[in-house]
């Protein structure tokens, strides 16, 4: 229904389902849960991420409810969920992002004081990180790039850090900023 509105409201837009949405776009936002990634790529058609950017903000996050306010992952510190779709369609140019912040604060974050927040992000492809790194200064962040696809291990648990305050106190108004000297 939704979906029907918005292209009754926009008719000059285009619409499709994920696999034709996976063929026509230039980058991808892999952007449904962790649970389903594997399975949205393989419904996309793997063969459609061939040589794409895949923006990866999906979390390994499990069905378990949080624990004080801590979320359970279905991955270990030994591989994370990015790794293992990169594995799964090794052609694509996976770049983690926009994994540890909500969806609110992910266009224009505005913070006192004027202060950009800071994006990490990790992938194999050197250029793919390029092209996210001036699509995340455009939405407005500073960007950190923490190395190849193996660092999404240490950025994919910002997500539980990120998500701590809101379970505890329904504050989910912040985002993270490394500070350097």
């Amino acid at each position: 229904d939704e979906v029907l509105k918005w292209k009754s409201d926009h008719p000059t837009a285009q619409t499709g389902d994920f696999a034709q949405t996976a063929a026509f776009a230039d980058i991808i936002v892999l952007a449904v849960s962790g649970l389903v990634a594997m399975n949205a790529i393989q419904i996309a058609g793997p063969q459609h991420f061939n040589g794409k950017i895949v923006i990866d903000p999906t979390n390994p996050i499990a069905k378990d409810p949080p624990e004080d306010g801590v979320l359970k992952f279905f991955t270990d510190l030994n591989e994370s969920l990015m790794e293992k779709l990169q594995k799964r369609t090794p052609q694509a140019r996976f770049v983690k992002a926009f994994n540890s912040v909500g969806n609110s604060l992910m266009y224009k974050p505005q913070f006192p004081g004027g202060e950009k927040p800071t994006m990490f992000i990790c992938g194999n492809d050197a250029d793919a990180k390029k092209d996210v790194t001036q699509l995340l200064e455009l939405f407005g962040w500073e960007t950190e790039d923490m190395g190849t696809a193996a660092a999404a291990r240490a950025i994919e648990p910002m997500c539980i850090l990120w998500c701590i305050p809101g379970f505890l106190h329904n504050s989910w108004n912040h985002a993270f900023r490394l500070l350097k000297k």
